[in-house]
């Protein structure tokens, strides 16, 4: 695992988050997230975690996938009016999967071409 990745990750992610959920707070009235906060929080999580992705130098694919599978906590914690443990918990597991993702390819990236 890449600790300098875990971290950057982490704060990036959370920094990102932060932001935007701040601005669309003070933009936005309470209806709309009442009503369309089902789509903008998996929205804003997967576009902070595409500029994540992009700072890190990390694959957009893969890393896209961590997100969903990071995102998943908040699932539970919506319902009970809690959705920010699940980011609380969301960019701990992101991190580490952008950490492993780093290490992996750092290791790809290394390994000798094949011959031909």
């Amino acid at each position: 695992m890449d600790v300098r990745t875990l971290w950057r990750a982490a704060l990036i992610q959370a920094a990102l988050v932060a932001a935007v959920a701040v601005t669309l707070g003070l933009a936005l009235d309470r209806d709309f997230f009442a009503s369309w906060g089902w789509l903008a929080g998996p929205a804003v999580w997967f576009a902070c975690a595409l500029a994540t992705a992009r700072a890190l130098r990390l694959p957009i694919g893969p890393t896209l996938a961590g997100a969903a599978l990071a995102g998943l906590p908040s699932l539970i914690a919506v319902p009970f009016g809690i959705h920010w443990v699940g980011a609380a918990v969301g960019i701990p597991l992101f991190a580490a999967w952008c950490a492993r993702l780093a290490q992996r390819h750092d290791l790809d990236s290394a390994a000798p071409a094949p011959m031909v």
